[in-house]
């Protein structure tokens, strides 16, 4: 059975595993790990009792396993599976862009198209996207900033890259005895960018100027730790006084054998000068060190959240639920760790969300959807 401390399951969603699941409204949206099925669009009006909307697949040899929404505009990302490889069926990597003002009938706008395998993951506030494509003449994935205001023409607004990333424009590349650069994804708040970059750590960038985003901080816990870096995600409000930041490693892609990933929260009221202040992990998890299988670990935190606590999709231990009211010693008040999908091993929680009900949407990269509701938010 499911082990569930202040939560309960009220209903669940049969579908592909996933990447990211995200709700607007009354209606969530599923981004999947894996051609055939690209997105899939629920009717959650009534929790207890969900229902498909609409489904949009994919070509062979690409996934669109993000999602997001905002003022009827959808956008999906497209990237190329796998190390590389041709393109064969013409799909092309970058952004598909729908209108969803009638979730049962998306409409694809327009696609905006990039060299490489594609984008990865990104945010959207309804007018800008914030992505991580790969570029022409880039080595890795970089910071980019689009107009949406015609959803039909996006436009760049801006871009940001490590030195040494544009290969193209004959810049000294410094990494031949380490891992490549890639950005994983941007999250913005106020003119600030909070940029993951993989093994080469996190970003703060001034976006003033959209334009030209500039370089505020840079800090790498690689090689001392052999996680990438997955997610900044700062609060908009200070605690105990201090500006935070919750920092998510992956559990994934290690630089050598080890003990799970795990969260770290910052201390960026001096931006030019991030400190780490406190880690969260899940306990009984890594008892003496050793090296413990991929996706035990920690995967991400959800974008939104409720308060002071944090949602926490944390691979085989399912969802996990944070209060950060102290961040110098954060505390977990809930947890729901789901049974494994039909012939899997174990859970692996991807991706979390919450809607303005206080619902809780967990995804398995395996398969299915949970809906829960807590009284810990």
């Amino acid at each position: 059975m499911a082990d569930a401390h202040r939560t309960r399951r009220i209903a669940h969603i049969d579908c592909p595993g996933g990447g990211q699941v995200w709700v607007d409204g009354t209606t969530l949206y599923i981004g999947h790990m894996r051609w055939p099925s690209g997105t899939t669009i629920v009717d959650v009006a009534d929790p207890a009792n969900p229902r498909v909307l609409a489904r949009i697949e994919l070509p062979e040899g690409w996934h669109s396993h993000k999602v997001r929404t905002a003022n009827d505009v959808m956008l999906v990302n497209h990237e190329r599976l796998g190390g590389g490889g041709n393109d064969a069926n013409g799909f092309g990597g970058g952004l598909g862009i729908y209108d969803v003002s009638n979730p049962a009938e998306p409409q694809l706008v327009t696609k905006w198209r990039t060299a490489g395998k594609g984008v990865h993951r990104f945010t959207f506030d309804g007018r800008y996207a914030y992505i991580s494509p790969t570029v022409e003449g880039y080595v890795g994935n970089i910071v980019m900033i689009l107009d949406l205001a015609n959803p039909a023409r996006p436009e760049e607004v801006g871009r940001w890259w490590i030195p040494g990333q544009w290969q193209a424009g004959g810049e000294e590349y410094p990494w031949n005895d380490w891992v490549a650069p890639r950005c994983h994804h941007p999250l913005r708040l106020g003119d600030r960018l909070y940029v993951s970059y993989w093994h080469h750590g996190l970003f703060i960038l001034d976006i003033e100027d959209m334009t030209r985003p500039k370089h505020v901080a840079g800090v790498n816990t690689s090689p001392a730790f052999p996680h990438p870096t997955h997610t900044c995600l700062p609060f908009p409000y200070k605690l105990k006084g201090r500006h935070i930041m919750v920092v998510a490693d992956e559990d994934v892609a290690k630089l050598w054998p080890s003990p799970p990933a795990f969260a770290w929260i910052y201390d960026i009221t001096d931006e030019r000068c991030p400190v780490p202040i406190s880690t969260i992990h899940v306990d009984g998890v890594d008892q003496d060190g050793s090296p413990q299988p991929d996706m035990t670990g920690c995967h991400q935190p959800s974008d939104r959240f409720t308060g002071n606590v944090v949602p926490f999709a944390w691979f085989a231990q399912g969802l996990r639920l944070v209060d950060v009211s102290d961040p110098f010693a954060p505390h977990e008040v809930a947890r729901y760790v789901p049974d494994p999908p039909e012939g899997c091993e174990r859970a692996s929680s991807n991706d979390v969300t919450i809607d303005d009900r206080g619902l809780i949407y967990l995804i398995d990269r395996q398969r299915g959807v949970d809906i829960i509701e807590t009284d810990a938010l």
